[in-house]
Order: C-alpha cells, then structure tokens, then sequence
C-alpha cells in the first residue's frame, strides 16, 4: 500500500529534552533518522512538520519536504490537521502521524497502522496494540489498555485494568495473567484527512478529561477507531537523556556489527 501520507510533527522545545529533534544520533541529526524511516514504508509521502526555523533549515538539508506550521497548538493531532489542510489532501486521504522522536520505530508499523485504515472504510482512525503479559504492566495507569470488538474496533480505553475478570479477581488482584486477553495501546495513529478537519473544532469530551486520553474524544463523538494487534514491542522514543544514550549505543553496536562483516 502505498497511498497514504506521512507527517512527522517536530517541535524544538521539550521540557525533559530540549532540540532533541537535532541531537546527533550516529552522525545524523534525530529528525532525519525517523524521516528514513518513514521513506522506508510504504507511504507516497513523507513530510516533516515544524513551527522552528532550525528544524526546517535542518530537514531542507537533508531533503525533506517541511511544511511550517502555527507554535499555539494544543496537541499534535491539532497540528497534523493544519498539515493536511495546507497540502489540501482529500478527506479519504490516510495520513500516518509519526514522532519526531522515535528513531527506531520500524517501517512495517507504520505500514500496517496504515493498512488496517484503509482495509475499514467506515473508520476514521487506526492505532495499534499489543497483549500484556504481566499484571504490573496491566495495573499501571501509565499503561494505556484498550478493549475492542470482535472486528477489532476500539470499544473502550483506559488506564484502569481493563476489562475486569470479575470472578478471577473477585477476593484479591491477581499474580499472574493466564490469558492474553489484555491489549497494552500503543500511540501510533493513521487518521482520514477528513477526519482530521472535523476533530480540531470539538472541545475536549468528559471521557477524554477524565482519562486524560486523547481518543476518547474521538469515540464519543461517534466515531470508529480500528485496532490492529502487534505481537513484538516496538521500541520505545527518546524523552530522556538517558533514552538517547540508549538509541545512541543501539547504533553503534549496529556500526560495529556491519564493520565486522566487512
């Protein structure tokens, strides 16, 4: 599949990790990792979206395509929205919101969010989703969980435990998962252009307020939210020095893996 579109929102300012988007990472800036990335899917276009003139200096050089967005918005989705009503993509139009800041998210994620859109024409958004295996994972409310339908349709998502083994854990939580009927949710999102242009005048919905979860706005305004199932983790993005360091080793040990074989 190769119809659908890209955008890497990029934003210089981070509170735990200032001009991440530019650290080097191999000796190549951040950005331009996740933009390699993304040009190895299947996506017809991949564009980097930035409201700082250092990123956009920085991916015109490596030649990307940049589109320059407004500093005031609330969240990413918002600013995704700006992007594909200045390049006028039709409401059909798939557009795969990919972070800045994931250097080693793999291409074949971001082509089956892609595909599992586009395989449902009545849904407006796909994400994805991994089972969880330990119940500290399925306890934290840091961990996103998500129930779906038998179609694999989002019911519901949450940071409670859901859903509850009603008779399983009817005296104490449980010590140990013995099936994998727990989904951990995992942030990447494919939306329709269309969709897109509708969610930027909602307010925030009480569901949304009272998880702090952004999809829900979604599912309560009507709506379909498809769920494609991973079964290996993806790795995790850089919000931290400590995650940089970690990104940083994983690419030289590949350098010494490749000199080696040389």
């Amino acid at each position: 599949m190769n119809d659908f579109v890209v955008v890497i929102p990029a934003r210089y300012g981070s509170s735990r990790l200032p001009g991440k988007p530019l650290m080097d990472i191999d000796g190549l800036p951040m950005i331009q990792h996740v933009w390699m990335r993304a040009n190895d899917s299947g996506a017809s276009r991949v564009v980097i979206a930035t409201d700082d003139a250092r990123i956009e200096q920085a991916a015109q050089a490596f030649g990307a395509e940049v589109v320059m967005t407004r500093d005031d918005h609330p969240s990413g989705t918002d600013r995704l929205a700006e992007v594909a009503a200045r390049l006028q993509l039709p409401d059909e139009t798939i557009v795969v919101n990919v972070q800045g800041d994931e250097p080693l998210l793999p291409a074949s994620a971001i082509d089956r969010v892609a595909t599992r859109l586009a395989a449902d024409d009545r849904a407006s958004v796909s994400t994805l989703a991994e089972p969880i295996h330990d119940v500290d994972t399925l306890f934290n409310p840091n961990v996103v969980k998500v129930v779906t339908d038998l179609t694999g349709r989002a019911l519901y998502f949450s940071r409670a435990p859901i859903p509850w083994d009603r008779n399983a854990w009817k005296t104490q939580p449980p010590t140990l998962l013995e099936t994998d009927a727990w989904l951990r949710h995992i942030g990447l999102y494919a939306y329709r252009a269309g969709f897109l242009a509708e969610y930027v005048n909602w307010q925030p919905a009480p569901l949304e307020q009272l998880e702090q979860l952004e999809q829900l706005r979604a599912l309560q305004h009507g709506h379909l939210i498809q769920v494609a199932t991973v079964t290996s983790s993806l790795p995790g993005g850089v919000d931290t020095q400590e995650d940089l360091e970690r990104v940083r080793q994983y690419f030289a040990q590949r350098s010494d893996e490749k000199r080696s074989e040389a």
